[in-house]
């Protein structure tokens, strides 16, 4: 398998080598970082609700970074939703720091400057897509 030439495709690949399933990562440091999230779910059948959510938001962060089909739309979509929930919205957008930290740890050595770059600046452009940062 060759590398991809997206950053950001590239370090999800990466991770999912080294880890089946990034979902109990990314919630224990979550919930670690942001401890008001873990009353946000409910104690029955979370598992399933978050691997949900992660693979809704992973697909979606994965078209906005690249060709923007379609499943970007979703972020803006979810911003709406959790405005339903009481989510406030640096709240919606710490998710997906939490998500680009989860890699970086997981990749160590294999992260690089580049790879840091290119998240900065995703998550600065869903930021803006999603009406959170001017």
């Amino acid at each position: 398998m060759s590398a991809s030439p997206n950053l950001i495709e590239q370090s999800f690949e990466l991770a999912a080598s080294r880890c089946a399933d990034l979902t109990p990562l990314i919630y224990q440091r979550l919930f670690n970082e942001r401890p008001e999230t873990r009353a946000m779910f409910r104690s029955q059948g979370s598992e399933l609700v978050m691997g949900s959510m992660l693979a809704l938001t992973i697909e979606a962060i994965l078209d906005f970074a690249g060709e923007r089909r379609g499943h970007f739309r979703l972020i803006a979509c979810e911003v709406v939703s959790h405005d339903g929930y009481g989510t406030p919205r640096e709240l919606f957008i710490a998710f997906f720091a939490v998500i680009r930290d989860t890699l970086r740890d997981l990749l160590g050595d294999e992260w690089s400057a580049e790879m840091a770059q290119a998240w900065d600046a995703l998550l600065a452009e869903i930021e803006v897509f999603a009406g959170i940062a001017a």
